[in-house]
């Protein structure tokens, strides 16, 4: 059984956390209903009720994979690792 600490805080069980889909960092709510409070997690929202990052859905369409991406918008550039891998194994021999 969960018990609160000197700083008013209680470990939510694992169960639960997995169940509410709660993961560290979220936020949760306390809701008041007649028999208790439930808990839930918070959903991120804005000022005016709506998701806050819908402006951002899209944005980043592009046939890429996530690693050509950021090669991409670092300036980083594939290289070549099979040939590399045979020079390293020539030299190997050569030595």
């Amino acid at each position: 059984m969960p018990r609160v600490t000197t700083k008013g805080q209680v470990t939510i069980p694992k169960e639960i956390r997995e169940t509410l889909g709660i993961e560290p960092g979220d936020e949760i709510v306390f809701e008041e209903t007649d028999t208790g409070y439930t808990i839930r997690k918070h959903e991120p929202t804005t000022a005016e009720g709506g998701d806050p990052f819908e402006k951002y859905r899209g944005s980043a369409e592009s046939d890429e994979t996530m690693p050509e991406r950021m090669r991409r918008l670092r300036g980083e550039y594939p290289r070549d690792i099979g040939s590399e891998a045979e020079s390293d194994v020539e030299g190997e021999t050569d030595a």
